[in-house]
């Protein structure tokens, strides 16, 4: 079933406000450059050309492979030689746009990059209805291994519908047994996540979070914890956010108490940082693709 027009369309608008922003953004970033300007930047030109960000900017340095963002006021710079992920999410009125690019301030992680890269080129070729996710998986696998390295095989690419980056649906970047298939007219973020042979080529949950999403309406004791949370629904909706976006609460005293709260009740719950599990180096490169009738369209 291919996509409505009009839904393409957006899509469509926030994958060229996505890859603009990528583009920019690969020229910007440089060794020492404090990480918060970075998101501050991705989110500032997603909004100035017409588009809200899907989530926070992830930008994820070196081992860390997913899912930092800067916290408010955060002090982290760019180290020398790191290898850098940005990771941007854009929507128009809630169709979203996943892209992500890695920038490599270190010669002997270069061919890394380019391995991710091909590994992203090679699922576009490949990418069409009635693939087998078990078949995308091993042919990802191989392109990494082939070029000496690991393809990370806990994180995978995802289906992605309106409001929701990830519906459910994994791409993943290895050999995986599923009865599985790809239909016309589904949009998927495709993001092949490479690390070096000796690598575990797994990811572990650190205990920080700096990405938060709405879950449900739960009790409140605290007011303030009420205001926040109403806050989040009518503004977010089901995308996850920062509390750099929550500014107008935070300078209150009862902000810490309140944001707690939400977190303790789970009427909020929180994305962990993800690092590899050796703490070895990790690159990503991604689309967000739409699988058409006869292969497949890169939207950003």
């Amino acid at each position: 079933m291919s996509v409505p027009e009009e839904d393409l369309q957006k899509y469509q608008r926030a994958g060229k406000i996505a890859r603009e922003v990528r583009t920019e953004i690969k020229r910007t970033v440089t060794e020492g450059m404090p990480i918060i300007d970075i998101c501050e930047k991705v989110e500032g030109l997603t909004r100035e050309k017409g588009g809200k960000p899907a989530f926070p900017c992830n930008v994820s340095v070196n081992e860390i492979a997913a899912h930092y963002t800067s916290p408010p006021n955060d002090k982290q710079t760019i180290p020398e030689k790191a290898v850098v992920k940005v990771d941007i999410g854009v929507h128009v009125d809630g169709y979203i746009a996943d892209t992500a690019t890695t920038i490599c301030f270190n010669p002997e992680y270069d061919d890394m990059v380019n391995t991710a890269e091909e590994a992203l080129a090679h699922a576009v070729e490949i990418l069409r209805p009635g693939l087998s996710i078990t078949r995308f998986g091993s042919e990802i696998q191989k392109t990494i291994k082939t070029r000496g390295y690991k393809p990370v095989s806990n994180l995978t690419g995802h289906l992605i519908r309106r409001y929701i980056i990830h519906a459910g649906k994994s791409l993943p970047n290895v050999f995986n047994l599923s009865t599985s298939r790809l239909k016309e007219g589904e949009i998927y973020g495709v993001e092949p996540f490479v690390t070096v042979a000796n690598a575990a080529g797994r990811v572990d949950n650190l205990k920080e979070e700096y990405i938060f999403r709405f879950q449900k309406n739960k009790s409140l004791k605290n007011p303030y914890a009420k205001q926040i949370l109403s806050y989040i629904k009518k503004n977010f909706l089901t995308l996850p956010f920062t509390e750099r976006w929550l500014t107008k609460f935070a300078s209150s005293n009862n902000y810490k108490s309140a944001f707690s709260e939400l977190l303790s009740s789970k009427a909020v719950i929180g994305y962990p940082v993800f690092v590899e599990e050796q703490r070895k180096t990790v690159a990503q490169a991604e689309y967000t693709i739409l699988i058409e009738k006869d292969g497949c369209a890169v939207l950003t």
